[in-house]
């Protein structure tokens, strides 16, 4: 009787061990890695000095995205290779898709997506190419089509000897985990651009803290993408408005610096040339109008790295930084990106 118990202890232990061994696992061959999200691909001097100081391996970079474009599943905003990939660093490329894709149909686009991604490396000559990372902001509404899509690409990549990554969004922790060989927890965009609060949109561990909950259980290798970025917020009032990626604050014919730092009003009525949240390329900037640059600052990223660490320990195994772009690495300095890939 004694031995049958301990045999059975035994075996809901081994059990227990077995089904959270992914929810355990950090990313496997794991390097100090960054996101390349532009559409033209060429390094100045600032960033290819980051790479080499921090011995950056792995690069995922935006190939292009795929959307619905009359009626149409298709590529769009393809990126243009101005100079070659430097040397020693593997390249993953990325595809971001639109949700409103899988309600359209996706019969026959992964193998399309699979042959477009292998055509340009080969045109562009980038060797080496192991994986492929798939970006979409999926729902529960969506999340049979787009499994099933990801299972079709998978299905594509092996005849390569290559391996599938996605994209995970906090909200997407408490659902199953996607068919892929692992995901790249998305520690940014953790906000609301709805009314204007005291929360930063791009990271706040008040948006955060309910998901933690999740990361201990979440059966899929994973590994974290912080970001390094800023915004400037245009608010009609307490109204979001737009992104305004061309901001010059220091234009005193359109901004009056305020007594906050980082809080700007519009003095001059204009129209700007940007992509606005209506779906149009303008803004409408009015005299009263709110700009509010955010950007979280290195002390805020760490506490919440370390926050999700004691949830899961392996998740910053690997650490991509987004994006690789001189103006964020110039948002931080020496000490904040030695302490945030060396975990």
């Amino acid at each position: 009787m004694l031995k049958n118990l301990v045999y059975i202890l035994l075996l809901v232990a081994t059990l227990s061990l077995c089904s959270c061994n992914n929810s355990s696992k950090g990313v496997d061959d794991a390097v100090p890695s960054v996101y390349y999200w532009r559409t033209v691909f060429s390094l100045d001097s600032v960033e290819s000095d980051f790479l080499k100081k921090y011995d950056v391996g792995r690069m995922y970079v935006r190939y292009f995205d795929v959307v619905v474009r009359d009626g149409k599943v298709m590529p769009n905003a393809t990126i243009k290779f101005e100079q070659p990939m430097p040397a020693g660093i593997e390249v993953v490329p990325t595809v971001f898709i639109m949700e409103n894709c899988l309600s359209r149909g996706m019969d026959g686009i992964a193998g399309q997506l699979v042959d477009r991604i292998l055509q340009m490396n080969e045109t562009h000559d980038i060797t080496g190419v192991k994986e492929i990372q798939i970006d979409c902001d999926w729902t529960i509404r969506s999340q049979e089509k787009y499994y099933a899509f990801l299972n079709e690409v998978g299905a594509a990549l092996k005849e390569h000897g290559m391996r599938l990554s996605a994209t995970i969004r906090l909200h997407q922790l408490s659902l199953t985990p996607p068919p892929v060989d692992y995901g790249v927890l998305m520690m940014y965009n953790t906000g609301a651009l709805g009314e204007k609060t005291d929360r930063n949109p791009i990271l706040d561990y008040r948006d955060v803290y309910p998901y933690l909950k999740h990361l201990r259980r979440y059966d899929l290798p994973l590994c974290a993408a912080w970001p390094t970025y800023e915004w400037n917020l245009l608010y009609d009032n307490k109204q979001f408005k737009a992104i305004v990626y061309s901001a010059n604050v220091s234009d005193t014919t359109i901004y009056h610096k305020g007594s906050t730092p980082g809080r700007y009003m519009v003095i001059s009525d204009r129209v700007m040339p940007e992509p606005n949240s209506d779906g149009s390329d303008r803004v409408m900037f009015h005299v009263g109008d709110s700009l509010i640059v955010v950007r979280p600052t290195a002390e805020q990223i760490m506490h919440i790295v370390e926050a999700t660490e004691k949830e899961r320990p392996s998740l910053n195994k690997q650490v991509v930084i987004y994006s690789l772009d001189t103006k964020n690495i110039e948002n931080y300095d020496n000490e904040f990106f030695k302490a945030i890939f060396n975990r």
